[in-house]
């Protein structure tokens, strides 16, 4: 035999579902993704048809199908990547992102006043900022999986991995989407043992600088210092009720729907957010209110156990892990899920001021989905992919 016969198949060095142990699949955190998808898709049918029999131009039921069948391929494919590979090449799927992310200033589309997406072929809107998430876990962990951020040279090298999807993201400006990358940054660097005298000061410096931002308006678009303020003026009924057709109309109309639910809920397609259609967004930034209204208390609550349970096992799988790249990636990952969970859902309840950002496994948005699907692939596919390794089994603090 040659050998070139004996060479391995770069794409088999890539991509092999045959190096995944099927029997060592998190097959719970599987079912929990089962459940929440099957959920989501029950309420994006009932909003589908809501706008269907008021004869409203609203939600595409078959356009959604159409997207989750696109992103579907994309979880194969991650559940399929060979963790060593993806640790070699981290770094050029994080350049790759970030050089799409630097096309959408030239070619992207404007919205609602931002530059965010790409349009490419057969109507899919293609948002850089999202396939950013999976990169940004990808080449932290990478890069982390050597160092334990215990001296300046190591930040110099992480830091720039942080900070440009961030920036990049900023600027286009989605601050929404900016700021689930910070807890994905922080947290990676916790697991990874940055010093907790880092984080208190963050924590201490953190507010300072937002308070410095909302009252300069420096770091914030006026729109967005606007939010801030709707937001802290509705937290009082009466102020919210005068500002309901004006600043506070999203707030207000979210808050409707949720406390309309009651506890048992309207039922599906029957709440005021699907018959009058008034709340925005209602399919995407706005679906956990929809589901508060029609799922009442009863069936938010469900939605937010199986959520956070699914969340929780993620860190399970992580932990699990001895291959220090694996075990900080599933690690990031499951902090993207908790952080969009927290943040939609923060402001649904206006816990937190408004800001687009989609509910995984639930909203319509294609570009999340696709990012959702291919990080929930990467999870399985990492935890069922045990790498030989001489790291230790658990994660080794400062």
């Amino acid at each position: 035999m040659s050998v070139e016969a004996r060479k391995p198949d770069p794409l088999a060095r890539a991509l092999s579902l045959k190096s995944v142990r099927w029997f060592e699949l998190d097959w719970h955190v599987a079912l929990l993704a089962a459940i929440l998808v099957v959920v989501g898709l029950v309420y994006v049918h009932a909003i589908a048809q809501a706008d269907e029999l008021h004869q409203r131009a609203g939600v595409d039921w078959g356009g959604h199908v159409q997207k989750l069948c696109v992103a579907l391929p994309f979880f194969v494919l991650a559940l399929a990547a060979r963790a060593r590979w993806l640790a070699r090449n981290a770094g050029w799927l994080w350049l790759a992102a970030m050089s799409l992310m630097v096309l959408v200033f030239v070619v992207g589309d404007v919205r609602n006043g931002a530059r965010r997406w790409i349009q490419l072929p057969l109507g899919f809107d293609l948002q850089p900022s999202e396939l950013a998430k999976p990169a940004l876990v990808l080449a932290l962990a990478a890069a982390l999986a050597s160092t334990k951020l215990k001296s300046g040279r190591d930040w110099v090298r992480v830091a720039p991995i942080m900070l440009v999807p961030i920036a990049l993201t900023a600027l286009q400006p989605d601050l929404g989407t900016a700021l689930t990358m910070v807890p994905i940054s922080l947290g990676m660097s916790w697991a990874a043992g940055a010093s907790w005298r880092l984080y208190a000061a963050l924590f201490l410096g953190g507010p300072l600088l937002a308070l410095l931002a909302a009252s300069t308006g420096l770091l914030l678009h006026d729109y967005q210092l606007q939010r801030v303020r709707t937001w802290l003026e509705s937290w009082s009924a009466h102020d919210l009720l005068a500002a309901k057709n004006g600043a506070a109309f999203h707030a207000y109309h979210a808050r409707v729907a949720i406390g309309n639910g009651g506890f048992s809920g309207t039922g599906l397609g029957e709440g005021v957010a699907n018959r009058t259609a008034y709340l925005p967004e209602r399919d995407c930034d706005s679906i956990f209110a929809v589901v508060a209204e029609e799922g009442g208390f009863l069936g938010a609550l469900l939605v937010l156990l199986v959520y956070a349970l699914f969340v929780v096992s993620l860190f399970g799988s992580a932990g699990a892990l001895r291959d220090r790249f694996s075990r900080l990636a599933v690690t990031g990952i499951a902090i993207y899920f908790g952080a969009h969970l927290v943040i939609n859902t923060g402001v649904n309840l206006g816990l937190v001021p408004l800001t687009g950002l989609t509910l995984p496994f639930f909203s319509t948005g294609g570009s999340s989905m696709l990012a959702s699907w291919a990080m929930l692939g990467l999870a399985l596919g990492l935890s069922a992919s045990r790498v030989p390794t001489l790291d230790g089994d658990s994660f080794h603090r400062a």
